[in-house]
């Protein structure tokens, strides 16, 4: 599953980042590594940007960068801190 499928309040753990040279490095830069817990906050309309909480920070991500994020979706009550 992608980041970009996920829908609005869920958590999810990191599987891997696919996106290749700078912007896959950029996105780990941020936080997305493998099994990094997180929680989409909200995603804009008509495609817009896709805010991520992740690692105790706010995050505004391109749609195209939260579909070369694959995530897997989980249960608010596995995640050990609130994303």
């Amino acid at each position: 599953m992608r980041l970009s499928d996920i829908p609005n309040g869920a958590f999810f753990n990191v599987k891997q980042v696919v996106l290749k040279k700078e912007v896959g490095k950029r996105l780990a830069d941020m936080g997305f590594t493998e099994g990094t817990e997180g929680r989409v906050v909200r995603k804009g309309f008509f495609r817009g940007p896709v805010q991520v909480r992740i690692r105790g920070y706010d995050i505004l991500i391109r749609r195209y960068e939260a579909e070369g994020i694959e995530v897997e979706e989980t249960d608010a009550t596995m995640i050990s801190h609130n994303g």
